[in-house]
């Protein structure tokens, strides 16, 4: 079943972040997920929102999803992204068209 991952972004540290940002796609391409959403600038219908940036990933799988989030390579790269902001990442399975 599909999973995806919503991750919202607070950056603090911008230039870190880009260094995180640049090495993503080479690691995140090696594992069958799909970049959805990739923004900067959502539009806000409800409530306070005090990040940066959403993004929407899927995989085909829950396992695929660990694969790429525990791999080596991406726990590599990811040191960036924890040092450049904090993040709120939510997994689902559902979507509801």
């Amino acid at each position: 079943m599909t999973v995806y991952a919503i991750v919202q972004v607070k950056i603090t540290d911008p230039e870190r972040y880009k260094r995180y940002e640049d090495a993503f796609w080479d690691v995140f391409s090696q594992f069958n997920g799909e970049l959805l959403v990739n923004d900067y600038s959502p539009k806000v219908l409800e409530g306070k929102w005090d990040k940066d940036k959403v993004v929407l990933i899927s995989f085909p799988d829950t396992s695929s999803f660990s694969a790429w989030a525990t791999s080596p390579a991406y726990m590599e790269i990811v040191k960036d992204r924890h040092a450049a902001g904090e993040a709120t990442i939510l997994l689902s399975d559902e979507l509801v068209l």
